[in-house]
Parts: C-alpha cells; structure tokens; sequence
C-alpha cells in the first residue's frame, strides 16, 4: 500500500496526473505455448488393449500420483497421468510440490487450457481406436475430467469418479449425450 501511495504522490505533484487514471486495471490475455508433463507406466504398443487417464487432485503431482496405479500394469496395459499446470508449494515457499487443474482465480481460461492441454495429449499418443479407455479422476481430477470429456472428442468406454461429484457447471442434457455409452462409476468413502 505504502508504494502505491508514493507513486500516487510523485505522480501528482510531478506530472499532475489525477489518482483516478492510475486505478484504471484492465486484465489482459494473451496464448502461449507451455511444455507440459505427463508420466506413464507401460506403453501403447500391437498388444495394448486397456488405456488409462488417471487425473490427479488438488495438491498431488502425477509422478506419485500414478505409483497408486502400478497394480494394473500388465502387457495389456498403459496407465497415463497427466498432471495440472498449476505447481505450488504445499507449505510455506519450500519443501514439498504439488500441482493443481484449477483454482477460481481466471477459471475460464484455465479451464479452457487444460481442455487443449489434455486434447493435445490424446492426440500426442496416437491411440488406436480399438483400445479400451479408462478416465479416472480423484478429487479436483473428476471435474477436470467431466470439464474435459464435455468439450472434447474422447468417448471413454468407461469413467470412474473417485471421491468428487459432477461439477455444477457441467452442461448436463450435453455430457448425458455424450457419455451415454459410457460405464460410469461414482467411488466414495468415509477418508480419501
């Protein structure tokens, strides 16, 4: 506050600019390209038949988040985890990381880069259109899932929200039309 009120000052008595201009904001956007990170466990290949999306939660980072998948490798199967563009510090300004879809700070826009991101993604692993996929979302993972089949082109054969609902701005009539072949499961317990 104090600095704002010393350029407001020197502003004033210098340029004889009124205060009112200087507290004009304006928020400005613009597009860019970002390296973004994914991991995965086994790889899409002649004998993959089963293609897991699993999206982490708030606060997770997709390196560890996939290890809780380890138990559904096999030759058959390729587990992918990408993770959210948002890394921050889960305490104070050191120590551990954690990443995240969202927040509600520009949520349109962020929204609306995931979307691409995970669009990208699909597209980057040229996947045959005869395996099986699987869209697991923990947590912040399931409306970023919900955000992100709503809008894109992917049909899972089956979807699996853990430990989340529907987000409440879902077009719903528009992802019932599009998930209506879809298996879907709801997963809740007492404790993530």
């Amino acid at each position: 506050m104090w600095l704002r009120n010393l350029i407001c000052v020197i502003y004033k008595k210098h340029i004889g600019i009124n205060s009112y201009y200087l507290n004009i904001l304006k928020q400005n956007h613009f597009i860019t390209q970002k390296t973004a990170r994914y991991y995965s466990l086994g790889e899409i290949n002649p004998n993959t038949k089963n293609l897991w999306f699993v999206l982490h939660g708030y606060g997770q980072l997709a390196e560890y988040y996939i290890k809780k998948f380890e138990c559904l490798l096999n030759d058959e199967t390729c587990i992918i985890a990408p993770e959210g563009f948002h890394r921050f510090y889960l305490h104070g300004y050191s120590g551990r990381v954690g990443a995240s879809w969202m927040t509600k700070e520009d949520r349109l826009n962020d929204i609306k880069d995931y979307v691409n991101y995970l669009d990208g993604l699909y597209k980057h692993l040229h996947i045959p259109s005869d395996i099986n996929i699987i869209v697991l979302g923990f947590s912040q993972g399931v409306a970023t899932a919900c955000r992100y089949l709503e809008q894109s082109s992917l049909m899972p054969d089956t979807f699996i929200m853990w430990a989340s609902v529907f987000p409440p701005d879902l077009l719903f009539d528009v992802s019932a039309k599009k998930l209506k072949n879809t298996k879907l499961f709801l997963v809740y317990w007492n404790k993530d």
